[in-house]
């Protein structure tokens, strides 16, 4: 009987990321709104986040993200949680276990505008309208988390 190769799971490299973002919101006209990072010419609309670096915090993670990626600053209201997914990277010729921690941020200043050059759009959402528009499904959980943990509280207070 012939021998098998190894199958490529077994052969394919395992690497592990850690990345943070946010779910960055403001209340206007009495609902709260949410800002969504565009891509693929606004096919695609989903959170800001990125990795964590070297010696980084992922709350420290999630404000920076979300200041770069969407030009906006907000305040810490919390922790909403992690989502993990895997993905296959060609470059690396690896698959990735990601892990990415989420944070409830109140919107203090910035303009959409001041968005980097990753993101090809960002906009502010009624959260309800958001959830519709959101790619992922893993990503539109942690909104409805925000949305849970707003409970309706104006933004100035902590939850």
């Amino acid at each position: 009987m012939a021998s098998r190769s190894p199958s490529v799971k077994a052969r394919t490299k395992v690497k592990h990321q850690v990345s943070s973002g946010g779910v960055i919101v403001r209340e206007k006209e009495g609902t709260f709104e949410v800002a969504l990072i565009g891509l693929r010419g606004g096919s695609v609309w989903g959170l800001p986040k990125g990795l964590v670096e070297a010696g980084e915090d992922p709350q420290a993670t999630a404000l920076r993200e979300v200041r770069e990626e969407t030009g906006l600053v907000g305040r810490p209201l919390g922790k909403l949680g992690e989502i993990e997914y895997w993905f296959f990277d060609k470059e690396e010729g690896a698959r990735i276990h990601k892990t990415v921690h989420f944070y409830l941020l109140a919107y203090v200043e910035g303009s959409p505008e001041d968005h980097d050059f990753e993101v090809e759009e960002v906009r502010w959402y009624p959260i309800e309208e958001a959830l519709r528009l959101m790619a992922y499904r893993n990503e539109r959980e942690m909104v409805e988390r925000a949305l849970q943990k707003l409970g309706g509280e104006p933004l100035g207070k902590e939850t």
